[in-house]
């Protein structure tokens, strides 16, 4: 059966951005590297499209942050909130506390290791345990704790920095 690219497009466009976000931290690299991840799977026919795109889209990601390292630029900072596209009509106060938050969320994503942070972003983005497990190439059966242990991580992260800004504020 030929693969509907259109309809995967459609139901994949807006979390795989979002997945790339995290990334490279500039929505308008994350819809390049969306679109580029698309055209380069368009001449084929994968039994799950969904995954295969993911799995391109994770390996330009890479290939960006090396890019990045290599040059020793710094990522600019993620902008946007989770839903790329949800417009906001918040006061200053209101703006200024979202960014800190967005920031503090950052932070402690950054101090998650490599693979829980990917395996933590890519369930986040709705990919099953069998296309993360593809992905990654961890057992399917050790994604449930990987995940769990991830999110505790998060958590004690965000907690810790949150502590953090209210003994300083």
């Amino acid at each position: 059966m030929k693969t509907d690219w259109a309809a995967v497009y459609r139901e994949t466009y807006p979390e795989l951005v979002r997945y790339l976000l995290w990334s490279v931290r500039d929505e308008d690299k994350a819809c390049d590297m969306a679109q580029e991840a698309f055209a380069r799977v368009l001449d084929r026919d994968p039994e799950n499209a969904r995954a295969l795109v993911f799995t391109v889209a994770a390996n330009l990601a890479r290939d960006e942050a090396r890019t990045v390292v290599r040059r020793k630029r710094h990522l600019a900072l993620l902008k946007v909130e989770a839903d790329v596209t949800v417009e906001t009509t918040a006061s200053p106060a209101e703006e200024v506390a979202r960014s800190e938050e967005v920031e503090r969320l950052r932070q402690a994503l950054e101090a998650l290791s490599d693979r829980d942070r990917e395996v933590l972003l890519l369930w986040d983005a709705g990919l099953s345990y069998v296309e993360i497990s593809a992905q990654t190439g961890m057992a399917k059966g050790a994604l449930g704790t990987t995940i769990a242990r991830a999110k505790r991580k998060l958590v004690e992260a965000h907690e810790a920095l949150e502590a953090n800004d209210e003994a300083l504020g």
